[in-house]
């Protein structure tokens, strides 16, 4: 296995200097220490056929893939995220799930995601090319984001096998590499499969699912422009209103309801950060795409039950506690 280590990396700018040598190996992103302090990681990289295996070790920090990290048209690959040790939560494709040890997610690297770790944490990655996934999961798009937990059927099982295939201490004979990485997605998506409930979601089509993946590409691209709106939407897209409104149902929630809560989540996530307290409340909510402050604080109130100003204060004495 390849090992990477912040060892060695210099102590000033050593995030920046981390996600450069990560993006050599993995994704481009943006690693943010939540404490400001002395920053550590490790990840140790490894193959079983098309499989990548990845176990990344981490400080108490946050990564975020964002749209500018995104190279259009390049191959489709998908993550399947283990929380091996500590909690973490997981923002994506407008879903938040709170991982402890043994949980699953799915991740789309072709989209914007937020992960943040609560302390020392290890996360296994399971990365799989598009095209070879859906042979085992035809829609992985409908469960991108949402938590596959570890008391749900076979996930233990599956934990206990990708901790282990992840340790290079397997001593799996390369001639069987293919068939130990069928068996692993095989399992894999099983677990998906019967551990979701089935929903309104899970019953759209393959070609439904895809249509409905490109306008979310495109909105969460272009989630800070202010003039973004279902309108504008159709336009750029050449697609009519009533196409598009067709296209996007699928996922129950109107367009312009998604782009509004997408806004405030984005919002919301960056007041509790740390990182961001330098920022005032109108620059956050300005560079998420909202031009109208009394817009954004009565809108975050009627979702958050506060005024920014409180949920901001509250985060960050939660914080630090």
């Amino acid at each position: 296995m390849e090992l990477l280590s912040t060892k060695g990396l210099p102590v000033n700018g050593r995030a920046a200097a981390w996600a450069e040598l990560y993006a050599t190996r993995m994704s481009a992103c943006e690693f943010t220490p939540q404490d400001g302090g002395e920053f550590a990681a490790e990840l140790r990289i490894g193959s079983l056929g098309p499989v990548k295996l990845a176990r990344l070790q981490l400080d108490r920090c946050s990564v975020e893939r964002r749209a500018s990290h995104i190279t259009q048209n390049s191959q489709r690959l998908y993550n399947f995220l283990l929380q091996a040790e500590g909690s973490s939560i997981f923002y994506h494709c407008g879903r938040e799930a709170e991982l402890v040890a043994g949980d699953f997610v799915l991740c789309d690297t072709g989209l914007p995601h937020f992960f943040r770790t609560e302390d020392h944490s290890t996360t296994v990655m399971v990365r799989v090319p598009g095209e070879t996934l859906r042979s085992y999961l035809p829609t992985p798009e409908q469960f991108c984001g949402q938590l596959l937990g570890r008391a749900s059927g076979l996930t233990g099982t599956i934990a206990a096998m990708v901790r282990e295939l992840s340790s290079g201490e397997a001593g799996i004979d390369a001639n069987c590499e293919d068939r130990v990485a069928r068996y692993l997605l095989e399992m894999i998506s099983m677990a998906y499969t019967a551990g979701i409930s089935p929903s309104e979601d899970a019953e759209a089509t393959a070609i439904a699912w895809q249509r409905h993946k490109t306008v979310l590409c495109y909105i969460e691209d272009n989630l800070r422009d202010p003039e973004l709106s279902p309108a504008t939407i159709s336009e750029r897209l050449k697609v009519s209103p009533r196409y598009l409104r067709a296209v996007f149902s699928p996922g129950g929630e109107k367009m312009g309801a998604y782009i509004l809560r997408r806004r405030l989540e984005e919002c919301a996530r960056q007041m509790a950060n740390p990182a961001w307290k330098a920022h005032t409340l109108t620059e956050i909510a300005f560079s998420w795409g909202f031009n109208s402050a009394a817009h954004f604080t009565r809108t975050f109130h009627e979702k958050y039950g506060m005024a920014p100003r409180e949920y901001r204060r509250v985060m960050l004495m939660k914080d630090c506690a």
